[in-house]
């Protein structure tokens, strides 16, 4: 009587949990549905008439489908780049030892704690100096700097768990250090590159402060700042805003939800024997 009590506890305590941290996200699915006049109704309209008027304004009066072509060129291109040079850091630090490579990793991840607001005004006077200013390249080269100390770590504690028998086998039979990497070591290495670049494609894709700073052209506005800047005849168009923000997010969830054991195996890496 007493464990199924403390179940029952247990998994009300889950429930409500759930539901708190689920709560905003359901308002702001059911806003997306509803009319301008039923958002702004009080008392709250809780059940919409379904209306799809604002997710047609976002497309088309908004152009929705051009912040997300600009969001998707800069964050698919720095994840690839985070990815590419996060695989050769970490597999020289995974093959270090131990004590030199940790000392590496924590000075990796202390340039990945300093805030944004702190970097953002030496960024933008370089970007401006080197006339990269409202170009794809001069927002891709942070979202790199800001997302690579992440890629290293992951890629590190997960290369770090696959036998170095493996390679020296490899090595012996004539295989040379590249090919190693390349046919032994990244095939091995899904999940761990998988978690890599899902963390670092969802940073750039909501990545909103340098995004605004740097790109200031509407034509080359990623999709927060395009979305954040839509604008309404006599207010704000939060119907609009609550259509597009679920046309690009609901893509990221399905991903995340579909590939999450790969997820949960890279991050755990190193975990127990680490």
């Amino acid at each position: 009587m007493r464990e199924l009590l403390k179940k029952s506890v247990f998994l009300t305590g889950v429930v409500l949990a759930v539901g708190f941290s689920l709560a905003p996200f359901f308002f702001f699915v059911l806003s997306a549905f509803k009319t301008e006049t039923q958002i702004t109704a009080i008392p709250p309209v809780w059940l919409p008439d379904f209306s799809f008027v604002s997710f047609q304004s976002a497309v088309f009066k908004h152009h929705l489908f051009h912040y997300l072509l600009n969001s998707l060129i800069v964050a698919g291109t720095a994840t690839l780049v985070s990815l590419s040079l996060g695989t050769l850091a970490g597999y020289a630090l995974a093959r270090l030892p131990r004590r030199y490579a940790r000392l590496i990793l924590m000075g990796v991840l202390a340039c990945a704690m300093f805030p944004q607001i702190t970097i953002a005004g030496p960024i933008w006077r370089f970007l401006r100096a080197v006339g990269w200013l409202n170009q794809y390249h001069g927002l891709i080269l942070p979202y790199v700097a800001l997302t690579l100390p992440l890629c290293i770590w992951i890629l590190a504690l997960f290369f770090r768990e696959i036998p170095e028998e493996l390679e020296s086998a490899a090595l012996v039979d004539g295989c040379t250090r590249p090919g190693v990497l390349i046919r032994i070591i990244l095939p091995l290495s899904g999940p761990g590159l998988f978690t890599a670049g899902i963390l670092t494609f969802i940073y750039s894709w909501n990545e909103f402060f340098l995004a605004l700073l740097i790109m200031t052209d509407p034509a080359r506005q990623t999709m927060p700042v395009g979305i954040a800047l839509f604008q309404g005849e006599h207010a704000v168009p939060w119907g609009e805003i609550a259509a597009a923000s679920l046309l690009t997010t609901l893509p990221l969830i399905i991903l995340v939800l579909f590939f999450q054991r790969r997820i949960v195996d890279g991050l755990s890496a190193g975990a127990i024997k680490g």
